[in-house]
């Protein structure tokens, strides 16, 4: 029973931790646990524009990302569960605050900022995702997560098909 593609965007929505995954100018692997609101059919991270993530994201716009959502056995809390968790690749662009919808901006971490100095330092990476999801746990209980074939799913991420639709 493998997540739709529905059920894993709406899962990511409701989270809003992950690990974003790009390479420096290098070429070596780097990774940062980012914050992120669900935009679309892409997520949005705010952050310094002086972040070394933001420099490798403008020269290497390839990315992955892994989001976690917490498990826990209802009543149970103590009963130490896996997470589970949402990978893909994608494409990724910086972006400046006012290319952003404001009410979607001010969801982001830096979104109720008032100092124009902070507002002025930030910048926005937009992630979408291309290919396929590959998921672990997505749209089933605790239970049905000690199957491990059934855990593990693969979806389309929906942003080639609807990319193509609108050209």
């Amino acid at each position: 029973m493998s997540a739709t593609t529905e059920q894993v965007w709406e899962a990511m929505d409701k989270a809003y931790f992950g690990v974003l995954a790009f390479s420096n100018r290098d070429g070596h692997p780097r990774v940062a646990g980012v914050c992120y609101v669900v935009d679309g059919r892409s997520l949005l991270i705010s952050t310094d524009k002086e972040m070394w993530k933001v420099r490798h994201i403008a020269a290497n716009p390839n990315v992955a990302m892994t989001v976690t959502i917490p498990k826990r056995v209802p009543f149970l809390p103590f009963i130490k569960v896996p997470a589970a968790t949402i990978s893909f690749k994608g494409e990724a662009e910086i972006l400046e605050v006012g290319d952003i919808d404001p009410v979607v901006f001010a969801r982001l971490p830096r979104g109720s900022e008032k100092d124009p100095d902070v507002l002025a330092s930030t910048a926005v990476i937009r992630v979408i995702p291309r290919g396929r999801f590959a998921t672990y746990g997505i749209g089933m209980s605790v239970l049905q997560m000690r199957k491990h074939e059934a855990a593990h799913g693969r979806t389309d991420c929906g942003t080639e098909q609807e990319r193509l639709s609108a050209a």
